[in-house]
């Protein structure tokens, strides 16, 4: 965007119609609660897309560590209690949910993640159909889900009609972790993907955020083992997305200063 196109007094806000039919896009089954929830209570009827929402072909035995933390059993199925976990989270946003059929790495033979380009092919079209004015995908931070959901985004980013808007928001927990969000925006940045710190208008409450992840409570045990996750809830930090444009028209060398 050309600074002349835009006063300077309109940087950092949404722009006109951006905010019309919003679609986040979630690694897990409460990655966009808890990143986001206030935005997405904020919005009028927002649709999250789940990528890593599908059931493996069995799960594994013995059961896999978060799995155990989460205080399931073995004749449990993980995947559907999830499932439902995040629909009624997401009820009390009023929020749409969509569910991919992707697995999650752990559940995976060696560990390995879906490949970015296929998990491209199935959330493409899944965006295409919900024709969003805004994509808000994760800057994925550290977790190999994370990481391959931003990339399969900026692959469908590629995919998309131009005239849709792109913003990233920082991965909950993983933000935290030192270097990973300076990381991310750095790499974006030498790629002429500037992402730059936007404001949309938050109307939730936290407390109507909290209400809503609280309808994760087998997440919440491993997140509270993993990450002390209540402390940061009861402390939270801003929600803080970042849009992603070209740079301005002559301000490209700045991604080789």
């Amino acid at each position: 965007m050309n600074p002349d196109d835009q006063p300077m007094r309109e940087w950092g806000l949404p722009a006109a119609g951006e905010m019309e039919r919003v679609v986040v896009v979630s690694p897990h089954l409460d990655d966009a609660v808890l990143s986001c929830g206030r935005f997405l209570g904020s919005v009028s009827d927002p649709t999250v897309v789940t990528v890593f929402a599908g059931n493996p072909p069995a799960y594994p035995d013995p059961m896999r560590k978060w799995d155990v933390q989460s205080g399931f059993s073995p004749s449990d199925d993980v995947m559907a209690a999830r499932r439902a976990e995040d629909e009624r989270a997401l009820a009390v946003l009023d929020t749409t949910p969509v569910h991919l059929d992707c697995v999650e790495y752990t559940y995976r033979e060696g560990d390995r993640p879906v490949p970015p380009e296929e998990i491209a092919e199935m959330l493409a079209p899944a965006l295409a159909t919900l024709r969003p004015s805004l994509v808000v995908a994760p800057f994925g931070l550290a977790n190999p889900d994370h990481d391959v959901t931003h990339r399969a985004c900026m692959i469908a980013r590629g995919r998309m009609d131009r005239t849709v808007a792109w913003w990233c928001y920082e991965d909950s927990g993983y933000k935290h972790i030192p270097g990973m969000l300076a990381w991310r925006v750095s790499s974006m940045f030498r790629k002429n993907v500037w992402p730059t710190p936007v404001c949309p208008s938050i109307t939730t409450t936290e407390e109507t955020k909290r209400e809503a992840i609280d309808c994760y409570p087998s997440q919440l045990l491993a997140l509270e083992d993993d990450w002390h996750v209540t402390r940061k809830l009861d402390a939270p930090a801003p929600e803080q997305f970042w849009r992603l444009a070209p740079p301005p028209e002559g301000w490209e060398g700045l991604a080789e200063a």
